[in-house]
């Protein structure tokens, strides 16, 4: 048999299976719809609802920014007295990785729980030194969707967190890396912008929840008792749901998060994030709501300022068509600006380490904390004045008319862009 014929099948059966794959890992993007003329700060209980969770009152809440957090971090996780738990998508061999891994061996030594999950693509070159040390000092390490035969399907599902949980009664979320780019204080190119929560109050339980999800699939092991969920009063005045949960065959949980405080907002969205793909139903939704008569504004880094142009290209595809909707975007071409912030309506955020493409709200494992607080979304609204003034703003007018390759290259990278 003529040689061809089992090339063209063997292609078939690969185009078969990886149909079959798609199919079944893949989420349903209905065009959501809300209809509602009450501010987002009195509906929190329905956008919790309808993100499959629960919010929570008596929180506090701070905010660090850039290097300056992991100041924060390691000082509590020295202080830990029964577990820590660590979770992050990107950890690469350096100086930052080292404090780390030096932070969380000297508590597993002195006989704390220390459960520390990677994700095995991003965090590929973490170090075999610094894994091995935190092995040896006790400390529990694994690796999520290890690429092994077994892994197969879920091989393109990363889990993108960056999540850690001090005795069950203080957690932080956010944006930060454990790399050496991470440092500073996005003072030059190297040094990249960021931001990230500690937490504390009832809602820590929510991000140990998330912490345990993974954990629990990776390992089998599931943490119980009162030094990893202890009772948790008040802490503060911020109501604080946790989104996380991505069902199967329906919309994940952070894209209904999104989209519904889109809808909601009265007066302005202000949205910070390094990789801003938004899909057509989003565009959508921004176009209605400028018609309502809201300020809608996204900040992200230009391609000179990304530590991945080719995810600007493709956010550059539809940027005409947000432009002629009334949406105002700019662009930072000094650092790589990290965070990932939307602020409603100056009284309501969203924080956490979702991207706003469809990788990270229909692939990836994220968290994002939907918080009512004013003084918060004050706070980030500043860090979005604090950049946009060393932004350049896109004009409709110039933007038509760049040049043909510049096109081209939006156009083509826009076909791969949930890759990534």
């Amino acid at each position: 048999m003529n040689p061809s014929f089992w090339g063209w099948l063997a292609f078939g059966l690969a185009a078969f299976l990886a149909l079959v794959i798609w199919s079944i890992r893949r989420h349903r993007a209905p065009i959501l719809q809300v209809q509602c003329d009450l501010p987002i700060d009195e509906l929190v209980p329905s956008l919790a609802g309808l993100s499959l969770g629960t919010a929570v009152p008596g929180n506090s809440v701070e905010l660090f920014e850039n290097g300056a957090f992991f100041d924060v971090l390691l000082e509590s996780i020295g202080k830990a007295k029964h577990s820590v738990h660590f979770e992050t998508f990107l950890w690469k061999e350096g100086k930052l990785g080292q404090r780390v891994a030096d932070a969380l061996s000297i508590q597993a030594r002195a006989g704390r729980q220390v459960r520390v999950l990677l994700d095995a693509t991003g965090s590929r070159l973490a170090g075999e030194s610094a894994v091995q040390q935190m092995r040896d000092a006790g400390c529990k390490v694994k690796f999520f969707h290890k690429r092994k035969l077994l892994n197969v399907g879920v091989l393109n599902d990363r889990d993108h967190r960056k999540i850690v949980i001090v005795d069950g009664r203080e957690a932080f979320a956010g944006g930060h890396c454990i790399v050496d780019d991470w440092l500073g204080d996005a003072e030059d190119g190297k040094h990249f912008a960021d931001v990230s929560l500690r937490l504390r109050g009832p809602i820590v339980h929510s991000v140990q929840s998330a912490f345990s999800e993974n954990w629990g699939g990776e390992t089998g092991e599931l943490f119980v008792g009162n030094e990893v969920f202890p009772r948790l009063e008040p802490a503060g005045d911020a109501v604080i749901h946790a989104v996380f949960l991505k069902p199967h065959g329906s919309a994940p949980a952070v894209k209904i998060l999104h989209h519904t405080a889109i809808c909601l907002a009265r007066k302005r969205i202000w949205i910070q994030n390094p990789y801003f793909i938004p899909e057509p139903e989003a565009i959508d939704a921004f176009g209605e709501a400028v018609k309502r008569g809201v300020d809608v504004r996204v900040m992200m880094p230009s391609t000179s300022g990304s530590d991945n142009p080719m995810v600007q290209h493709a956010g550059h595809r539809n940027f005409e068509k947000m432009l002629k909707c009334g949406v105002r975007l700019f662009e930072y071409p000094h650092t790589l600006l990290h965070q990932k912030v939307m602020t409603v309506d100056g009284v309501w955020s969203a924080v956490g380490s979702s991207n706003f493409d469809d990788r990270s709200f229909e692939t990836n494992d994220e968290i994002t904390l939907a918080i009512k607080d004013a003084d918060l979304a004050g706070q980030l609204d500043a860090i979005f004045e604090k950049y946009v003034a060393r932004c350049e703003e896109i004009q409709l007018e110039k933007w038509r008319h760049r040049g043909w390759r510049h096109k081209l290259k939006d156009n083509a990278v826009y076909l791969i862009n949930e890759m990534l």
